[in-house]
């Protein structure tokens, strides 16, 4: 009798024993830093300054080898005439024969590169947390290798070739905001051409439209935005358009690079994630 009112009672208060809940807190350092989470308002404001702040001073700060930049100017200029693709002059003077056309190209060039990018980041803090940080990688790799291709490959722009025939859209139409023309030119790097982060960023808000969007119509513009912008970067003689292939080189090292990080692209982790603090229960396989 004794074993039978005392096996029951036993086995009860084994189920009822609470089972450990898995959480971070048996994870390794780098897979605590691994694992989405969500973003701080004030430490991704800091961050993103600063990260700018500091590829601005690094992007001036290197050298302005004029003789070697244009040298890789001409040399771009006639390797795309060998491959039939030397487009970029007749693009430049077809548009800037449009007065209104080239005036608003102007000034797409000028902003737009900057509020579509910060304009992307706010609504991934917003809507999708757990994806903002590994996104967010995706950007800062991209710009940092594009330091790299700044001081091992000064390039001149077409706009600024000798003899190259191409027009300074800027100049020409007195609109305001281009760093490297008129006054404001002894500001920036004249002969960081190459990789195009114009195409880099847009490709990426782009892209990250495309995959996280709900409405089509958001979706077919996130496409639209990279394509415009390679025209108006051509169009205002900004860039060649191997300057665009640079650019996706970098983005696709972004996306490497956070793919080998989180162990997944940033569009297939988690949209939502707990507040810091609680625990994070695995999604069952």
């Amino acid at each position: 009798m004794g074993e039978t009112t005392v096996t029951p009672q036993q086995e009860g208060l084994e189920e009822a024993v609470p089972q450990p809940v898995t959480d971070r807190s048996g994870q390794g350092f780098v897979d605590r830093l691994r694992a989405p989470r969500r973003p701080r308002l004030w430490f991704e404001i800091l961050l993103i300054a600063v990260s700018y702040w500091t590829y601005s001073l690094i992007r001036n700060a290197v050298p302005e080898q004029k003789a070697e930049a244009l040298r890789n100017a001409d040399w771009i200029w006639q390797a795309e005439h060998h491959l039939g693709t030397a487009f970029e002059q007749s693009v430049n003077h077809a548009v800037n024969g449009v007065t209104w056309l080239i005036v608003g190209m102007n000034y797409y060039y000028a902003t737009l590169h900057f509020v579509i990018t910060l304009g992307v980041l706010v609504w991934l803090y917003r809507s999708h947390p757990g994806r903002y940080a590994a996104t967010r990688m995706v950007l800062f790799s991209t710009t940092g290798v594009a330091l790299v291709g700044y001081y091992l490959y000064p390039l001149a722009p077409p706009r600024l070739m000798n003899g190259g025939g191409f027009i300074d859209t800027v100049l020409v139409h007195q609109t305001w905001g281009s760093m490297a023309s008129g006054d404001l030119k002894n500001m920036s790097n004249q002969y960081a051409a190459m990789p195009s982060m114009h195409i880099g960023w847009s490709l990426w808000c782009g892209l990250t439209i495309f995959a996280l969007a709900t409405v089509p119509w958001a979706r077919m513009l996130g496409l639209l935005y990279p394509a415009v912008t390679l025209i108006v970067i051509v169009a205002t003689a900004n860039h060649f358009w191997l300057d665009a292939v640079g650019g996706i080189l970098c983005l696709a090292f972004g996306y490497t690079v956070a793919r080998l990080w989180y162990g997944a692209l940033p569009y297939s982790l988690p949209r939502l994630v707990p507040p810091r603090g609680e625990p994070l229960i695995p999604a069952k396989p």
